[in-house]
C-alpha cells in the first residue's frame, strides 16, 4: 500500500529575458528537459513550455492509471495511444487559464471491449493529477 505524504521534487535555472530557454528537471531523474517560452506568448518556442507538461502531466497521469488498472484487472490489450489538446482562453476575469483538455483515447488489440471501456472509464475518473485541477476533461474513447 503506498505511504502518504508523497513529495515530488524538480528545479530550474534560467538566466534573464523571455528569449532565452532554460532546463528545467525532476530531481528523480539524470536528465532534465529544454524549456521555452512559445510563440503564442512571444517567446522563441523551440522548447517544452509549462503547457506542453501541463498537457503531458495529465495525459500520461492516465496512462499510468490505465496501465494500473488494466493490469489488475488482467486486460490484454496491444497498444494505448492518446492525442490530446489544451486549450488555453481567459477566465471570467480575463486571465489566461488552461481552460479544457480533450484526449482522444485509442485502445487497440483489447479483446474484452466492453470490460475495456469501463477501465477507460474508472481510469479517467480516478487519476490523481486530472482530480486535482479545475481544467474541463472530455475524454472520447475508441477501442477496437
Amino acid at each position: 500500500m503506498n505511504k502518504y505524504p508523497m513529495f515530488f521534487k524538480a528545479r530550474a535555472e534560467s538566466s534573464a529575458g523571455i528569449q532565452s530557454l532554460w532546463d528545467s528537471q525532476s530531481m528523480s531523474v539524470d536528465s532534465g528537459v529544454r524549456m521555452a517560452i512559445p510563440a503564442e506568448f512571444e517567446g522563441p518556442g523551440g522548447g517544452f513550455s509549462p503547457e506542453d507538461l501541463y498537457v503531458m502531466a495529465l495525459q500520461n497521469c492516465f496512462v499510468a492509471t490505465f496501465k494500473v488498472f488494466a493490469e489488475k484487472s488482467r486486460l490484454a490489450y496491444e497498444k494505448l495511444r492518446i492525442e490530446s489538446e489544451l486549450t488555453v482562453d481567459r477566465d471570467e476575469h480575463g486571465r489566461p487559464w488552461m481552460a479544457r483538455c480533450f484526449f482522444n483515447v485509442h485502445l487497440e488489440g483489447a479483446e474484452q471491449i466492453e470490460n475495456a471501456k469501463r477501465i477507460l472509464a474508472r481510469a479517467s475518473e480516478s487519476c490523481m493529477i486530472l482530480n486535482s485541477v479545475k481544467t474541463e476533461k472530455v475524454f472520447e474513447f475508441h477501442v477496437s
